[in-house]
């Protein structure tokens, strides 16, 4: 079984067990930091991956990260998907809880790319856009790319909406040679 559906049964128990006993904000909470902290240690997953390391002292090291900062709840899926030995894909499963929970509260995240940052009335303003677009409340990530030369690139779901210089600059590129193509012949 594919690594995404596995993940995504774990997550999906995960959000019926918070559901259930009405404390989704708080597992999402706790999700978040775990994903973060799982994200950002190449060390933390090495040892959760590794088949060397035994269950109980994955269970120990997660305990000791995570004992007095997230819910009892949280801990105890740890502990369940270790003893499941599913550890390997702790980060995978926490990754998809917390895109189940996004499109249950119908929020949708997104990168903007641009050339320079952008101030707060222009990124209301780009965010009031794409939720009237979408009709789903937006959280975006935004990064800046000195290559754009101007412009923005907006990364939402699976659309992409180039409105950056360099891309326009290839666009006019592109419409120039096929007329200079159409011209020849």
């Amino acid at each position: 079984m594919s690594v995404f559906r596995v993940s995504y049964r774990y997550a999906n128990s995960l959000i019926q067990l918070a559901d259930d006993k009405k404390i989704v904000k708080k597992i999402s909470d706790d999700a978040e930091l775990i994903y973060n902290t799982l994200s950002s240690s190449k060390e933390l997953r090495a040892v959760l991956k590794s088949p060397v390391v035994k269950l109980g002292e994955k269970k120990n090291v997660m305990e000791k990260i995570f004992a007095k900062k997230i819910s009892p709840e949280s801990l105890s899926f740890i502990n369940f998907v270790i003893e499941k030995n599913r550890e390997d894909i702790l980060f995978e499963i926490f990754k998809e809880f917390l895109a189940l929970v996004d499109k249950k509260n119908n929020v949708i995240r997104t990168k903007v790319i641009s050339a320079v940052d952008f101030n707060d009335k222009l990124k209301q303003k780009l965010i009031a856009d794409l939720e009237k677009k979408t009709k789903k409340t937006i959280i975006a990530d935004y990064s800046i790319n000195a290559n754009l030369i101007g412009g923005f690139i907006v990364r939402l779901e699976d659309t992409v909406y180039d409105a950056s210089v360099k891309n326009q600059l290839r666009l006019l590129r592109k419409k120039f040679s096929e007329e200079i193509n159409i011209s020849k012949n």
